[in-house]
């Protein structure tokens, strides 16, 4: 079965690859002097970013495909709980 979220996984592979953007000029002076005062790229956290920015996006879509699946189990608190061994 293909879904979005399969393709997303599959994405992941390759070959590194340039992307480009225009920055509003308030972000860029705050990415500039971030990148100036721990010596780090601006490519680095601009990198960064957008991981932990895809990895929320990311969880979200796949908790908003589960929460509409019709066939999903649901567990109460205390289900949950003794599934877990807590």
């Amino acid at each position: 079965m293909h879904n979005e979220a399969t393709a997303i996984k599959k994405h992941r592979s390759g070959k590194p690859a340039n992307f480009s953007m225009i920055l509003p000029p308030e972000i860029m002076s705050r990415l500039e002097e971030l990148s100036k005062a721990t010596k780090r790229s601006k490519a680095y956290y601009v990198k960064e970013a957008l991981l932990a920015y895809l990895e929320d996006l990311e969880d979200g879509y796949l908790a908003l495909q589960r929460l509409n699946d019709k066939n999903a189990k649901y567990l109460s608190h205390e289900e949950a709980k003794k599934y877990l061994g807590l």
